[in-house]
């Protein structure tokens, strides 16, 4: 029985993308919509059984007319060539209020042949043209069905978060009892497993969500655990094999070192020896790359070591979204011009979207008497403070004042970060 697991499709960024003068769409839908064709390629070429979304479909919980004609005039070709479709809601999907509309529920309530949509935790036997294979949904979590109940009002938001993880835990407790051992199981959901990789969403779900225990879901009654949430693709555990697809495309720069795609999952249904393999496919989509720079006050001519960069990296740079970081002290950032550089990018060395960043070099502040805590970083602080020439510390105490500084600074700044998102 071959199974295509994938998620995260996000369709409506357009970050990094330009307008496309056919549609007046941003062109990033484009690459989304490109990846999601190889996918459903590679599902009519293998003949696949199943194909099965972990959850986000778009970026948006109100996605545009166009937006979700495109995800549908996909699905329904998987439809037209009797490929069964699998949908669970993932946090992009779902509304926080329980009685609106997820993105999803428009193809349950068509009746879409061969599609199946789980939007509430859920059992599904679904008939493949290799026989029947059972489904449990776990989908995302909305926070406001616990927050109504009266047992979790008081509970500060961790206890909160502990409490939502506890529910899912008993959640699929609950679906794991009486389910047929002599059909193949898979268990697909759409949430954050502690001890995984993250990419680009690492900084809001460290500390901002509920999560689980891989032993939670690491169950002997599944042969498969399908996972979304996650943009990096990882297999967290190999008996049973339980893995995140991550997401079908690059979404910003977090994304730069991962490859991106889908599994490809075959499960021998002999019940007496019930093997699983897995085979990660690539989308091929554009990739996000940083080259990084330096200028100098002996430059006689900045651009020209700007454009050498670039030409060494030609055949990598040509067609992806790339970004420049140049480390330029301040007396020569008049010697780059930036719209010289994009248009050279562009044109001679054909990258897709490109950006600058200038890192202008700090000259070294005094840490006379007199320097205002405003003119200072939190770090620069710390180190006039510990390095004062009226410190009575020893060397060792400064050391340890400075280790304990630092980690209370980095930590301050990540809380800080996931309010702000």
């Amino acid at each position: 029985m071959k199974i295509i697991h994938f998620a995260d499709l996000h369709i409506g960024v357009e970050a990094y993308g330009t307008v496309n003068s056919e549609t007046g769409a941003s062109t990033r839908i484009d690459d989304f919509l490109n990846s999601f064709d190889r996918l459903v390629e590679l599902a009519l070429e293998e003949e696949v059984d199943l194909v099965l979304f972990c959850g986000d479909v778009y970026k948006s919980r109100t996605p545009s007319q166009t937006q979700q004609r495109e995800f549908a005039k996909r699905i329904k070709r998987l439809s037209d060539n009797n490929i069964p479709v699998h949908l669970v809601a993932g946090n992009h999907d779902v509304h926080n209020a329980a009685e609106k509309a997820t993105t999803i529920d428009i193809f349950s309530t068509l009746h879409i042949p061969h599609v199946t949509v789980s939007t509430k935790p859920s059992v599904s036997v679904i008939k493949t043209k290799s026989g029947k294979i059972q489904v449990v949904s776990v989908p995302w979590l909305r926070r406001s069905v616990l927050l109504a109940r009266d047992d979790i009002r008081g509970l500060d938001f961790n206890g909160i978060n502990d409490r939502m993880s506890q529910t899912i835990n008993n959640i699929i407790e609950t679906l794991s009892t009486n389910l047929n051992p002599l059909l193949p199981t898979v268990l697909a959901m759409h949430v954050w497993v502690q001890g995984c990789s993250t990419s680009s969403e690492g900084k809001m779900s460290i500390g901002n969500e509920h999560s689980l225990l891989l032993s939670s879901i690491a169950r002997k009654e599944y042969d498969y655990v399908a996972l979304g949430h996650i943009h990096r693709h990882q297999v967290l555990n190999e008996t049973p094999y339980v893995a995140y697809s991550g997401s079908l495309d690059s979404l910003d720069f977090g994304d730069e070192d991962d490859e991106k795609g889908f599994y490809l999952v075959e499960i021998n249904t002999n019940v007496a020896k019930r093997e699983v393999r897995l085979e990660f496919k690539q989308t091929l989509g554009k990739r996000f790359i940083t080259i990084k720079t330096a200028v100098t006050a002996d430059d006689a001519n900045p651009i020209d070591k700007i454009f050498k960069q670039l030409e060494s990296a030609q055949e990598a740079i040509a067609g992806n979204i790339v970004r420049l970081l140049i480390n330029t002290p301040q007396e020569c950032l008049s010697k780059i011009d930036d719209q010289l550089i994009r248009k050279t990018a562009a044109q001679k060395y054909k990258v897709f979207y490109f950006d600058i960043t200038r890192i202008v070099q700090k000259e070294e502040r005094s840490r006379a008497e007199g320097v205002t805590a405003e003119s200072l970083t939190s770090q620069e602080a710390l180190e006039w403070y510990v390095n004062r020439n009226d410190s009575e510390y020893s060397t060792e105490t400064k050391a340890k004042l400075m280790e304990i500084g630092k980690a209370v600074i980095a930590e301050t700044d990540e809380k800080l970060l996931c309010l702000e998102i």
